[in-house]
């Protein structure tokens, strides 16, 4: 069974990637109506729970959240067009964190591993801020569409693996030295 689910989501993931647009609308979508839908909970629970300090708290936090979410459902293009700036954003500041950090790391194991990650976050978020407005039409879709196939892959490399631990050793629930 993980190896089916790892083919579907491999497959899903190639879909991504190959209609990143509709992936990235896609997902600004979901995410509006999530938004909403966690609004809504928010201001029920700000209702429902009596003496609770925290409650107009909780039904501001609702009200944000509805609007954010309404903002992404009314206009999903521009919507993509924020979360690819908060993601070069997130790219710029993650490439600094794993940069400093790899300074950090005075001669260990790994070092190398983590400044080239974080400058790899760096050439990503500098691609992404030179190529823009124009890689908003496809950097979410895109990188989520790689995401799935990664992971769509480990999936399959695990069953496999352990397809192959299974016929070389007996099976666990077999009492030893039967």
């Amino acid at each position: 069974m993980l190896a089916i689910a790892g083919g579907v989501i491999a497959l899903i993931g190639v879909f991504a990637i190959v209609f990143p647009f509709a992936t990235g609308i896609s997902i600004t979508l979901g995410l509006g109506a999530l938004l909403v839908l966690g609004g809504i909970v928010h201001g029920a629970h700000a209702f429902t729970v009596r003496g609770w300090t925290g409650a107009l708290w909780q039904l501001a936090l609702g009200v944000v959240s509805v609007v954010a979410g309404l903002l992404l459902l009314v206009n999903p293009v521009v919507a993509l067009a924020s979360l690819t700036l908060l993601l070069v954003a997130y790219l710029f500041v993650d490439g600094i964190a794993e940069l400093w950090l790899s300074f950090r790391m005075a001669n260990r194991p790994g070092r190398a591993a983590v400044a080239a990650s974080g400058v790899l976050s760096l050439v990503l978020a500098g691609l992404l801020w030179a190529g823009f407005p124009a890689s908003a039409a496809w950097a979410i879709g895109l990188l989520v569409g790689i995401s799935l196939l990664a992971t769509g892959i480990s999936m399959g490399v695990v069953a496999a693996s352990n397809r192959s631990l299974e016929k070389e050793s007996p099976s666990a629930v077999e009492p030893r030295g039967a």
